[in-house]
């Protein structure tokens, strides 16, 4: 179905070049679903793309909102870029969303007080949860509202957790995991985790999906449409290899991503084994728990 987004947004045109057919529309009916992405990743540009590519694959209308902290200015954006296509939180925060979507951020290896920005996310995790019908935490975002909520800690890993893991599902009754097959595969890419032990102590929190390697991947808070999310399917085929290859070139320590290239090697192409399930994972959140 057709996508509303900012106008000239260069992640839209780039996603048509990789041959994805996407329709626009300008004006917003009753049935278009309002879905606002709080993105704190890194490269807004390629963050922008995966979720254009995953939405415009849905059977709804969905307008995307691009959404920036108001204490925060990124390194890694051109502030041309931020002013033309983002709202600020202080914008949108009188406006009532379907959807949002938080990212991940690479701040992970900080205490969560030390994050110059944590004020004011503490206060956009309590404006979702009432302005807001269902809300995605990904990756470093899930780690901090289950921190923020629930005192859950994160911990720091003795490696990064790096690759294409296996999954399992333990409700396989959810309207979440529609169509999902017994074993599907996420891409993790973190250095601290949280531990399923945590998680199951905690009475508001229910585990949906986990990794024998990976760990804790999909919680919910039980009885509300929020979902936790502490991998990146939305992720593009050479993400990980982006990711590698620029750690290699900083002389960082990094191994090789688990189950990512063919044969593990990394001068062969990687193997796409998960994007299947993130449209269908992508999708079944907007049709079943965005939609009122």
């Amino acid at each position: 179905m057709p996508l509303k987004v900012p106008t000239g947004l260069p992640a839209l045109e780039n996603v048509r070049a990789e041959g994805v057919n996407i329709e626009t529309f300008d004006t917003v009916t009753p049935d278009t679903l309002r879905v606002a992405l709080l993105n704190i990743m890194p490269t807004k540009e390629t963050t922008e793309a995966d979720f254009i590519r995953l939405f415009a694959s849905s059977t709804n209308k969905v307008e995307i909102t691009l959404v920036k902290l108001d204490t925060h200015v990124p390194k890694n954006a051109s502030p041309e870029h931020m002013a033309r296509y983002y709202k600020s939180f202080s914008e949108v925060r009188n406006q009532r969303f379907d959807g949002f979507i938080i990212t991940g951020a690479p701040v992970e290896k900080l205490e969560y007080e030390q994050v110059t920005y944590w004020p004011e996310l503490q206060q956009i995790f309590d404006w979702a949860k009432e302005n807001v019908t269902s809300t995605l935490y990904i990756c470093w975002a899930a780690q901090a509202i289950l921190y923020h909520r629930f005192s859950i800690p994160k911990y720091l890993l003795p490696a990064k957790m790096f690759g294409i893991f296996p999954h399992k599902l333990l409700r396989k009754d959810i309207p979440l995991f529609t169509g999902f097959d017994d074993v599907y595969f996420v891409p993790h890419s973190r250095h601290t985790e949280i531990r399923r032990e945590d998680v199951v102590a905690e009475s508001r929190v229910e585990l949906l999906s986990e990794s024998e390697e990976s760990g804790v991947y999909i919680m919910t808070e039980r009885g509300t449409r929020d979902f936790y999310f502490t991998g990146h399917s939305e992720y593009a085929l050479y993400t990980l290899d982006s990711e590698y290859r620029r750690d290699v070139a900083k002389g960082l320590p990094i191994e090789v991503p688990r189950n990512y290239y063919l044969n593990d090697d990394p001068q062969l192409s990687p193997v796409n084994r998960w994007s299947g399930h993130a449209m269908r994972l992508f999708n079944n959140w907007l049709e079943y728990y965005v939609k009122k």
